[in-house]
């Protein structure tokens, strides 16, 4: 049954991803009012969370709700990485410090970024790629071979 308690532990298991997939992407002050923003839609929609993929699920609306806040806002150069705050120790975030990890991830396009991001950062299986995206497992599989060789011509040397 979909109550408080499932609620509370979709809470529980997943806000912390919620939130640091939005750390990564949006400017750090807007992390936490979009992370509640996906989790009351999880709640309004709570019958069409799939038991078997709820962070997949709580990923694609993420981006749905970032694809929206970003029309709201002034407009952010698609070839820009927002900064991220390092002092969390996350090595994750400390990456987009990296100067050749920013001007690689900046010369791909946005679907790559986010294939690479969701699969590397997000530690999204080739399956839950595949929820996001929402394709086939064969085609996240070709995606993300197509992505990574794309990041690999972009580092610089």
């Amino acid at each position: 049954m979909r109550d408080e308690a499932w609620f509370d532990q979709l809470y529980r298991d997943h806000a912390t991803a919620v939130y640091r997939y939005f750390l990564r992407r949006a400017p750090g002050g807007d992390a936490e009012d979009l992370t509640a923003e996906v989790l009351a839609t999880a709640w309004r929609r709570r019958a069409d969370v799939p038991a078997e993929a709820v962070l997949p699920w709580l990923y694609r609306t993420a981006g749905y709700v970032l694809a929206n806040h970003r029309r709201k806002v002034v407009p952010v150069p698609v070839a820009t990485v927002p900064d991220a705050p390092t002092d969390d120790g996350d090595p994750l975030l400390a990456a987009l410090a990296d100067d050749d990890a920013r001007t690689a991830l900046a010369a791909l396009t946005e679907r790559d970024r986010q294939i690479l991001v969701l699969h590397a950062w997000e530690g999204l299986s080739g399956v839950e790629l595949a929820e996001v995206l929402g394709i086939s497992r064969g085609g996240a599989d070709a995606a993300l071979s197509r992505a990574r060789s794309r990041l690999a011509a972009a580092w610089p040397d």
